[in-house]
Order: structure tokens, then sequence, then C-alpha cells
């Protein structure tokens, strides 16, 4: 009866079983006590982790426009004209005409697999990796195909002295090799920049590497930047910034970036999203008109949402600022209690990995039934070796530096 699009099991597996158990559990034995039954290193959202954008001013703003109904498959030219300002902020060079407005990025990716696959087509996506891309891929009967980042430890002759600690070299890096083994019917790479779980960000090395074999396999290459305000250092460029830098005629594979409210302005709950896209001159409009085309079957971004989002958009440099220092503090706290050979340098994002050895379930299970924290295990994003969990930098400082202790002394 059901579609083959969705897996053949829809039960939690055997572990997230266990895990909602034992959070009923420590629930349970934690009735009544003041404090929360645990600590959450999972949160995703500012607004749970006490990082709301002021709401209130830009309500009053956009108020008059929630009742319109102005149907434009690409999005009011409104709200798209703020998405470029946004760009333009941060040194970017893009027109309206550029900007396709979603109701979210997985609205995104949807639209860009039924624009450019057929059934049966290949994404190339990056492992570890975050697994709602293979589950959107599913959706479009597409199949997944992984290329790497694998863990390597820098000459500590190149680092700046503040870095000349302990493993501290021990970074994330694209495996440009691991792409030679691309299926014959890839369609799209999807980079993923900054990176969750690991904090990769894309150099310009790595960038070329990519942009070089899209252009050789005639592939889309797809660039996820909902973490790109969130990088940890001035050295971490924007991959856009890229383009202009490298040839005067552009590259000759088509570009879009992925990125929206939901962490420019820490509001996933208003749904909106877009992508920015780069083709070459002959390829634009046809893309342009293909894009619309889907766009325009759903009509799916809101005017609430459009409205709100040109007003969020002009507070978006203050807020980034305020939660990068939150993740900038929490990541140092976290480099402190583990050398870089256990916790790898994390470049830009929200989360981090910590290799602490031993089953990664079972580790999962202990740090929240004995140390009553919370974490994701490394499986659930597919690191090559057990004993890897993911943890969100977004906690408020002090718990966060709880958990970490807690973490440290399981």
């Amino acid at each position: 009866m059901l579609s083959s699009r969705l897996p053949k099991d829809l039960s939690p597996s055997p572990f997230f079983a266990e895990l909602e158990r034992t959070k009923a559990e420590v629930l349970a034995e934690c009735s009544g006590a003041n404090a929360a039954p645990f600590i959450d290193m999972t949160v995703s959202s500012p607004v749970r982790a006490g990082l709301p954008i002021d709401m209130d001013a830009a309500v009053e703003v956009a108020r008059k426009d929630f009742g319109c109904w102005n149907p434009d498959a690409a999005g009011w030219m409104s709200a798209r004209e703020a998405v470029v300002e946004y760009y333009r902020a941060r040194g970017g060079n893009f027109d309206a005409g550029q900007i396709i407005l979603t109701a979210s990025t997985s609205e995104a990716y949807s639209i860009l697999f039924k624009a450019f696959c057929d059934p049966g087509d290949v994404i190339l996506t990056p492992m570890p990796g975050y697994p709602l891309l293979d589950t959107l891929a599913q959706l479009e009967h597409l199949e997944c195909a992984p290329y790497f980042l694998k863990l390597r430890r820098e000459n500590a002759r190149k680092l700046a002295t503040d870095e000349r600690r302990e493993g501290a070299a021990f970074r994330f890096v694209l495996d440009s090799d691991s792409l030679l083994s691309a299926p014959e019917r890839a369609k799209i790479l999807l980079l993923v920049s900054p990176h969750n779980p690991t904090g990769h960000c894309v150099s310009r090395s790595e960038w070329n590497e990519v942009v070089s074999f899209c252009e050789q396999h005639n592939l889309i290459l797809v660039v996820d930047e909902v973490f790109g305000d969130y990088g940890f250092s001035d050295d971490v460029r924007r991959s856009w910034t890229f383009l202009a830098e490298a040839r005067s005629e552009g590259p000759k594979c088509p570009i879009f970036w992925l990125n929206g409210l939901s962490k420019a302005v820490g509001s996933p709950q208003l749904k909106l999203g877009w992508m920015a896209f780069y083709a070459p001159e002959e390829q634009f409009e046809p893309i342009r008109a293909a894009l619309e085309f889907v766009e325009d079957a759903y009509l799916s971004v809101s005017a609430p949402a459009q409205a709100l989002g040109t007003a969020l958009l002009k507070q978006s440099v203050a807020y980034e600022a305020k939660v990068r220092a939150r993740l900038l503090q929490n990541w140092n706290t976290l480099r402190e209690a583990f050398p870089s050979k256990y916790c790898p340098e994390v470049l830009g994002g929200w989360y981090a990995a910590i290799r602490l050895g031993d089953d990664d379930e079972e580790l999962t299970l202990r740090l929240l039934r004995e140390k009553h924290v919370l974490v994701q295990p490394g499986f659930f994003f597919d690191f090559d070796e057990d004993g890897w969990v993911v943890v969100s930098l977004l906690q408020a400082p002090k718990t966060f530096a709880e958990a970490v202790l807690s973490i440290k002394s399981l």
C-alpha cells in the first residue's frame, strides 16, 4: 500500500527505542527536583538555547503584509532583495534574479532534486554527514553515494602559535580522492560548509578541486551553508567568495548556495529559506525557468514568512555576532577539556565531535544514565569508526561547562 520511497520499517531502531526508555527513566528519577533531569547537548535551536531574536519590532513592520497574496514562483521581490542585502553585507555579489525563496532548506533540496534528477540518479554526500540528506534523496527515488572527510594531523609548523598545543593539529579535511569512486549516474554533489557534525569548512584549494571535479563530470554543485555565518575565525571563508577569485570566465558548472532564517536569525519556526545560484550564461535562464516551474506547482512560502524575513534579515549581523560569541566560548571550554586528537579542531558551525573510544551507542546511554547528559552517537552521522559522540555548542555556557566536565569524567 505504501510508496517504495519510504523505508520498509518506520519503527524506531532498537538503539533509539532504548534511548527513549532511558530518557523516561531519568525523568522518573528526577521528578520533583528543581533542576532539569538531564543536560541536552543535542539542542539545535537557538530559541530553545535561550538565544531568540527580537521578533516584536519585525512583526510591527511586517504586519501590514501578512494578508497579502502576491504569488511569485521565485518569491516576493522585496524578500529576495532582502536576501541580496544579506549577502552584500558579507561581501557577496548576487542580484535578485539569482535568488529563489523556499519554505526551508529541505524544500530547496527537494526542488533541486526534482529539477535536475531522474529516479535512480545518484547524489554525492559527505561522510560523516547529516542523515537527513539520505532521507530527502530517498523520498525522490534517488540514491546517495558517499565521499569522505578524513581526520588529518597538520604540520605543527604551519599552525599559529596559539594552536601549538598538544595534538592541536587534528582536523577534518575533504578527501578529494574519494570523489573518484563516484557512480556514473551521479548528478549532484552536496558540499556542507561549515560541516555538520565535524566543523570542517571548505578551503580554497578544496573548493577548486570540487569545482573542477563537477566540471569534468557534468555535475551540479550544491553548497549547504546554513551555518555559513558562524565561522570561528577570519580565515574561514564563505565559498561564494572564491567565485570571483578563481577565473574571470567563472566555473562551467551550476552552483547553488542554500541558507535560511533557521540559522541566519535563529528562527526555524518561520520556515523561510532560499537558494542563491550561479550558472554559466547559456544555462542561467533555462535553469531559472526550471526552478520556477517546480516552485510554481507548490507556492509554499507564506506571506507572513516573506514579510518577517524581509524585516528580520536587517537584524542578522547583530544577531549572528551574539550567537557566535556563545559558540566560541563553548568551543574554547571544550578544547581546554579535550586535546585535539580526541576533539578535532572546529572551524565553524554549531557542533563538535568527540572521540571517547568504546562503543558509541553504549557511551551515549551511559552518559545519559550515569551523568545525565544527552549527546548524539557517532553512528548517527556515519563516522567510519566507533567511539565518537557529537555535541551542540549552543547550550548556555555554564550548563555547557558542567556537561563537558561530566563527559570527561565518564
